[in-house]
């Protein structure tokens, strides 16, 4: 830190530029001390105790011990360029070496989603739920919780284009650092893309692994070839029951949660509808053109809110769905969504054709395999909690539509579809940043 017979001779610009530099070293310190603790004060005590297995705990913490040397490097680094008055002359040549071992991250970050569904399940044990609680209480926790702890590693990656542009910003035009800076926030930006990139394909299988079908009819490639998640969370249906909803970069595939000794999955309800075959119908409130109760279905209120409808183009599966979001945010989150990746195929259908299409009714809530007539494909499933999080937000703003492709064709050569999923992956939540 700067004292202040160093300060009175410096610029003001320049005070605000070291300012920045020595946030960024003392953060680099709290992180350290941060991971030493939750290996000292969580994962040692429980693995010790037996509260949870040493499998548990390395499927929860990951390499977290890993990280330590990685983060020491940069703060003696930070050191060694440090003078004797506190201020550092320059920091860009030691931000270009280090910051692309950041890369190191993508295993812990693609983790993350099912350590923290594992750690959740591992809280209904009531010895786990004791020992986190005290930790809680206890005055070295910061009233901070154990996945907060856990957490940490991926908040401090984000922060760190922040950091630089603020170095960045009050490093005079003439200093050798500009131009070096600038490449080490694309470095970061890069970083951060990549690992978004892995942790979105991770994500997208670990609901993928989770799907679990009433009939194999409603298997489709298109969900086992997923790579992107663009949209997931809770909507409600006709009669106010909740289904969890999966947008994957081809297809929109709709479920009801359900347990399976203490593991959560989702049973898929109806037959998934693959992009290429999706209609959206963006409702008014209280437009709802239907017959029944529905409008009673989501409560008292006069009219039926934020409320929109997807189907298939081809009425002959007569599978249609009015979906309902929690509020206009999410409902817009959703619409903004499921436009952007059906426009591609959308553009090819004539304006007439999709004028004509006939009313469709809305699915049955009966689940009976055995009804007459009743195709597999129409088979209800529903219910869950809404975690619609940064990714709908980030569809909402930027994502993109990706190639165009024709309507009539079911499936996409190997080329063509692995540029479209290269598009969307970087189009799906961006969870890092």
């Amino acid at each position: 830190m700067l004292d202040v017979n160093t300060k009175e001779s410096l610029s003001t610009k320049e005070i605000k530029r070291q300012e920045a530099i020595y946030e960024m070293s003392r953060g680099e310190q709290d992180l350290i001390e941060d991971l030493k603790l939750a290996r000292k004060a969580y994962h040692d005590p429980m693995l010790k105790l037996s509260i949870m297995s040493e499998e548990e705990l390395t499927h929860i913490f990951g390499d977290l011990d890993s990280y330590i040397p990685l983060h020491e490097d940069l703060l003696a680094s930070l050191g060694e360029a440090t003078k004797p008055d506190g201020t550092v002359e320059q920091i860009g040549p030691i931000l270009v070496k280090w910051l692309p071992r950041l890369h190191a991250y993508k295993g812990y970050c693609s983790n993350q989603l099912a350590a923290k569904a594992l750690l959740d399940q591992k809280k209904q044990d009531r010895r786990v739920q004791d020992f986190l609680q005290r930790c809680l209480e206890s005055p070295f926790s910061r009233k901070l919780d154990l996945w907060s702890f856990l957490d940490i590693p991926r908040s401090r990656l984000v922060k760190y284009p922040l950091l630089l542009k603020e170095i960045l910003r009050h490093t005079p035009k003439d200093h050798p650092d500009i131009h070096i800076l600038e490449e080490a926030i694309s470095i970061i930006q890069g970083v951060l893309s990549d690992i978004n990139l892995k942790k979105g394909e991770s994500e997208c299988q670990y609901y993928i692994d989770k799907l679990e079908y009433l009939d194999e009819k409603q298997k489709d490639p298109r969900i086992e070839g997923s790579k992107a998640l663009l949209c997931h969370g809770e909507l409600k249906n006709k009669n106010g029951h909740k289904l969890y909803v999966f947008l994957f970069q081809e297809i929109l595939v709709l479920t009801r949660p359900v347990s399976r000794n203490e593991r959560q999955a989702f049973q898929v309800y109806r037959q998934p509808i693959p992009v290429q075959e999706l209609l959206l119908e963006d409702l008014q409130d209280g437009d709802v053109k239907m017959g029944g109760s529905f409008r009673g279905a989501f409560g008292n209120s006069d009219k039926a809110k934020n409320i929109f409808r997807v189907r298939f183009q081809d009425p002959s599966p007569g599978q249609s769905h009015t979906l309902q979001a929690n509020d206009v945010f999410h409902k817009q989150q959703w619409v903004n969504c499921i436009r952007t990746a059906i426009a591609p195929f959308q553009r090819n259908i004539p304006a007439p054709e999709l004028k004509e299409l006939p009313e469709l009714s809305e699915e049955s809530e009966e689940n009976n395999p055995s009804v007459p007539n009743l195709p597999a494909q129409q088979r209800q499933a529903g219910t869950s909690e809404m975690e619609l999080e940064e990714s709908a937000a980030e569809c909402a703003s930027s994502l993109d539509s990706g190639e165009t492709r024709g309507v009539k064709s079911h499936r996409t050569s190997p080329g063509h579809r692995k540029s479209r999923e290269k598009q969307l992956s970087g189009k799906r939540k961006e969870t890092l940043v």
